[in-house]
């Protein structure tokens, strides 16, 4: 199959209707994602839909490679194009032997859950999760509950990009109806809540709001819905509970209203942010430690995962080492923590972005938004005499800030990480001041964090599913350090022209 690179065919044109067009940076480091584009965008898309089918070879191609099987299960998000998508990445995969569950419109836990209830071990579901309008993606795994890491990830972009595929035939295909009733049987279970609790379930009119409001119902919550109505067109804002817009608007409802707690869901449901009672606007990392207080009360000797991006409280909580827990830190991205929950055994992973991983009892390893919820309306009811203000005022106070993403092509993005790294490492070893103190630590596991004498630290990273880098600033010791960090990494990025304007700040 002839491919051809983003630049040589655009919409309406002969070539675009009759080559495959997909960009090589789509193909991430641990899924997939393109601009597909939309009506009156000017930016030329990185994919068409014969790219896609394209795609779909070379997974039933990889799938069997590896090892798994014919059997893989499919959904999509709601988006005005995922379904024209997944369905030609369905005749890719059927045209590669693959023998196709569908479950349908679907959140991206909804399918991972699948992987087990229809005992299927592969999974290709089509979203572009919290990402804006215009982009499309591909989450997929062959190993429950794992997804695809660098490796998966690099042997499929060879095998479609120089088109080596296995195209054996003998595909089948399988609507799985009322696929949604058993996903949520299943995760609300024998769950309720004996405290009245009023939520807020804000799904920014991404596909969670067909899921979130049902599921708390059900365990006992009284909810109150915001933005709940599917809405392709995200009309107020992206569904991203790690953008300030969303959580702004979960606190004014809560406000408003005299909620409990507020629960806000991303695009594809795999990720929650909270907002307590007061309005306060809690960092997922802060919800992490929380969480981890009350796990490892119940589990003493607990073992937890976090990224690189999340709160070093995880480390010196006091409530956590009277609990015996232990913490691992490691790669910011939902197959690296998963995998990580895995390789350890860990009871929970927590990513700052909201990706939380429960095991068995509580799950069942992968990132599910509304497991998080649960559990955390859980917490709340094994805590009747606190609010959820009362459990956030018990942590130890620091200052951080949200998750702050500067644009970086994909081109480029890791050479300019890589050239912070070295800088910071020249720094530390000629013993240099930054941001008013010396460095006592780089973790460079994933990017860069520096971590200055008072506790004080910076990260740097490269984004795993956007062209752009990621920065956060944690300081335990004043907002005004927050600040003098803050812009002590800028000032090192700024050596790199390369490096644009922030999405948001602080």
């Amino acid at each position: 199959m002839p491919l051809t690179i983003v630049g040589d065919a655009r919409p309406n044109t002969f070539e675009f209707e009759t080559s495959a067009l997909i960009k090589p940076s789509g193909f991430r480091e641990y899924d997939a994602r393109w601009w597909f584009g939309h009506p009156g965008s000017e930016v030329p898309p990185e994919l068409n839909l014969i790219g896609v089918q394209a795609l779909g070879m070379g997974l039933g191609t990889l799938i069997r490679r590896l090892g798994a099987g014919p059997d893989i299960v499919t959904g999509h998000d709601f988006r005005s194009y995922s379904l024209s998508i997944k369905l030609a990445l369905v005749s890719g995969l059927l045209a590669a032997g693959t023998r196709v569950r569908d479950i349908g419109l679907a959140l991206s836990p909804m399918a991972y859950f699948a992987q087990f209830a229809l005992d299927t071990p592969s999974v290709a579901m089509v979203t572009a999760s919290h990402n804006e309008n215009g982009w499309t993606g591909v989450k997929m795994g062959a190993a429950r509950p794992l997804t695809f890491g660098p490796e998966e990830m690099s042997a499929l972009k060879q095998i479609v990009l120089s088109g080596d595929f296995d195209l054996t035939g003998g595909g089948s295909y399988d609507f799985v109806p009322g696929f949604r009733e058993t996903y949520l049987d299943d995760l609300v279970g024998d769950k309720r809540i004996t405290r009245k609790l009023r939520v807020v379930a804000a799904c920014g009119n991404g596909t969670a709001g067909a899921f979130a409001p049902e599921a708390l119902e059900r365990i006992g919550c009284e909810v109150i819905p915001l933005d709940v109505e599917l809405d392709h067109t995200f009309p107020r804002y992206n569904p991203n509970p790690e953008d300030m817009r969303m959580l702004h608007a979960i606190r004014d409802k809560v406000l408003e209203t005299g909620a409990d707690v507020g629960l806000g869901f991303d695009g594809d449901g795999d990720r929650c942010g909270v907002v307590d009672n007061e309005g306060n606007e809690i960092f997922a990392d802060k919800v992490g430690v929380m969480l981890a207080r009350d796990i490892s009360g119940q589990h003493p000797g607990s073992t937890f995962v976090v990224d690189v991006k999340s709160t070093g409280l995880f480390k010196t909580d006091a409530v956590l080492q009277a609990n015996g827990a232990a913490t691992d830190y490691w790669k910011t991205g939902h197959s690296y923590i998963k995998r990580r929950v895995a390789q350890l055994g860990a009871v929970a992973g927590f990513e700052k972005s909201g990706h939380f991983f429960f095991n068995p009892p509580i799950g069942r390893g992968y990132d599910d938004g509304l497991v998080t919820a649960i559990a955390i309306c859980q917490m709340l009811d094994r805590n009747p005499s606190s609010s959820m203000a009362d459990l956030y005022r018990a942590l130890p106070l620091t200052f951080g800030t949200p998750t702050m993403s500067p644009h970086c092509d994909d081109a480029l993005k890791y050479g300019v990480v890589e050239r912070v790294v070295s800088d910071f490492q020249a720094m530390q070893q000629a013993g240099d001041i930054f941001a008013g103190q010396k460095i006592v630590e780089l973790i460079t596991v994933n990017g860069v964090r520096v971590v200055a004498e008072d506790g004080t630290w910076g990260l740097v990273r490269a984004s795993s599913n956007k062209p752009e880098l990621v920065v956060v600033v944690e300081s335990p010791v004043s907002s005004d350090r927050r600040r003098q960090m803050f812009e002590g990494v800028d000032a090192v990025l700024r050596r790199s022209p390369e490096v644009g304007a922030y999405n948001q700040t602080f």
